[in-house]
């Protein structure tokens, strides 16, 4: 297991107000995500598992607690620092794609790598996606596959040293999200980003070096393990 901290969550909380009816929708929680490993969070619909991704992901903020980006508060509420976190250090990877229609599988890509001062090449991330021949297609001539490619494509190519997956594989046939999870695993390992894939599948779970399993807005368990699988080897 890589050692290094990269996030540190100490008691964070999220409660929503709505009219009179206060919902907890993530308990205190307290958390370490290291640097390098591959993290599925896995849990049934309002369990609290998108709601954690969120505030990992600087998208939300918490009600109380604290987290931690190495040693930079990210909990304070400054919506500066949570801009110049999502756009820096962040990618995100969505289950419905979220592409731009009017622009193609290059231009999506293109447009987030100006948001940071060193990206990759946009060639290059696409010919490790393998959309190179598809790059002047627009999302609606290319399949659920390739878009989520292009998805993944657009957040690689920031190099983002933390990559936020909700629920990747779920608009995707069996045998494409497996190919979609072996792009994500090959990411985490020759790119040495962090990987978090949330998704109430429990099959995802084997190809992780840990797993949290959530529940009521709780953290149940968490799983060390040893031998994950190749994304060719699970079923579902």
């Amino acid at each position: 297991m890589p050692n290094e901290v990269l996030i540190s969550l100490s008691d964070i909380s999220k409660t929503y107000i709505m009219g009179e009816v206060k919902v907890e929708a993530l308990k205190a929680t307290s958390l370490e995500i290291y640097q390098g490993e591959l993290l599925v969070i896995l849990g049934p619909s309002g369990s609290g598992k998108s709601t954690l991704l969120n505030l990992i992901g600087g998208i939300d903020t918490p009600t109380s607690g604290q987290m931690l980006f190495g040693k930079a508060l990210l909990s304070n509420g400054r919506e500066k620092d949570l801009t110049r976190y999502r756009r820096q250090e962040v990618g995100f990877v969505f289950q419905f794609y979220n592409l731009i229609a009017d622009l193609t599988a290059a231009e999506n890509v293109a447009l987030a790598a100006e948001l940071v001062a060193e990206p990759l090449a946009v060639d290059d991330v696409l010919r490790d996606v393998n959309l190179w021949e598809r790059r002047d297609h627009f999302p609606s001539q290319l399949s659920g596959g390739e878009q989520q490619r292009v998805a993944i494509a657009r957040a690689m190519v920031k190099s983002p040293r933390l990559l936020l997956c909700d629920e990747p594989t779920g608009a995707l046939d069996f045998e494409t999200g497996k190919m979609v999870l072996r792009l994500l695993r090959d990411i985490q390992k020759n790119q040495a980003s962090t990987v978090i894939i949330v998704t109430h599948n429990t099959a995802i779970a084997d190809i992780a070096d840990r797993v949290l399993r959530m529940r009521s807005g709780s953290v149940a368990e968490i799983i060390i393990n040893e031998n994950p699988l190749p994304p060719e080897r699970i079923e579902w």
